[in-house]
């Protein structure tokens, strides 16, 4: 049987930025039991007094305070290098029989040069390269007979090293996204492998998000 107290918690369970605002204690019960009103009347079919509401949000209890977590923070702790990359494009192609060829030949070319920085992902449907911008015409060249979907100038990566055994850390990547998010920026691409997680922003975003993810390890 639904309660005004299961109501409140499933609100806050499907909203991160409210269950963040009343962990951080920074947002009014009294406003927030009032804008909750309507929504839970509906969900119970029936009025709801502001007083009840505002009784649940004060009793509500996160299931779990990852940011408080022993584990968590010893790996925020323990975070490696954060490298930046700038002058980068962003290329999304249909996939195609022939994609992998052409996408062979990018390869050829820049196996020699590590100071390029490459990053290539395989959708269902597309795949999206990244690429350090010097590197545009080739791409174009080599992809010429591919059907380009999407093409983005003027970005950044920043990718940080996170310690072994990370990915038995739940919540991990989530505390990168909700700061990030909090901040208003915006991520173009995310790219992972199992120790490295590079976020891709716009330039003009990218000293923001890094003093953003720098303050995690700080």
């Amino acid at each position: 049987m639904k309660t005004i107290a299961s109501c409140v918690e499933d609100i806050i369970v499907s909203s991160p930025f409210l269950e963040e605002g009343l962990s951080r204690e920074i947002i009014n019960f009294s406003a927030l039991a009032k804008d909750l009103n309507k929504p839970i009347s509906e969900m119970l079919r029936k009025p709801v007094k502001e007083g009840a509401i505002m009784m649940a949000l004060r009793r509500y209890q996160q299931p779990l305070n990852l940011e408080n977590s022993v584990r968590l923070k010893k790996v925020f702790k323990n975070l490696g290098d954060i490298t930046v990359r700038s002058n980068l494009s962003d290329f999304t192609f249909q996939n195609s029989k022939t994609l992998i060829r052409s996408h062979s030949q990018v390869l050829e070319k820049i196996s020699a040069n590590h100071q390029i920085f490459y990053a290539f992902t395989r959708g269902m449907f597309e795949s999206n390269i990244i690429i350090s911008t010097s590197e545009k015409e080739n791409i174009l060249k080599a992809f010429k007979t591919e059907t380009l979907i999407g093409q983005q100038d003027k970005l950044s990566a920043i990718s940080i090293y996170l310690p072994k055994g990370n990915s038995k850390i739940a919540g991990l990547y989530y505390q990168f996204f909700k700061r990030l998010a909090w901040e208003k920026i915006t991520l173009y691409e995310v790219v992972s492998t199992t120790n490295e997680f590079t976020i891709v922003v716009e330039d003009e975003l990218v000293d923001k998000a890094f003093s953003v993810i720098k303050r995690l390890k700080d």
